[in-house]
């Protein structure tokens, strides 16, 4: 059975702010997902910088409401800049909590995948 999954507009509020993840997962909730995919046009380019803390935050959050986050979008810049980043998305791309792909066709494969 493949989990119920919702897909959030490019459109839309920024998340800046560990704070800002309640909003998201309330969107998640309200459509009754058990993952949510976030076009990285909605996540700030702090959430890209590992020294910021908001992305290892924001996906334990995440993950303590067991809500898997999909983040949908091209990465190669960061990817380049910071081996860590790198070596970041690899490893969760690996996991079932927290992927790294390129658009809501890449996830829905991955996620049928794992099913």
């Amino acid at each position: 059975m493949t989990a119920a999954y919702h897909l959030m507009e490019a459109v839309g509020p920024v998340l800046t702010r560990e704070e800002d993840a309640n909003d998201f997962l309330s969107e998640a909730w309200s459509n009754e997902a058990t993952w949510l995919a976030v076009p990285r046009e909605r996540l700030s380019s702090d959430f890209f910088r590992l020294s910021t803390r908001l992305l290892g935050a924001v996906a334990q959050k995440f993950q303590n409401y067991n809500v898997g986050l999909a983040i949908l979008g091209e990465f190669e810049s960061e990817a380049a800049e910071s081996a860590a980043f790198r070596d970041f998305v690899r490893e969760t791309n690996q996991r079932h909590a927290l992927w790294f792909v390129a658009d809501e066709h890449a996830f829905r494969e991955k996620l049928n995948a794992q099913n």
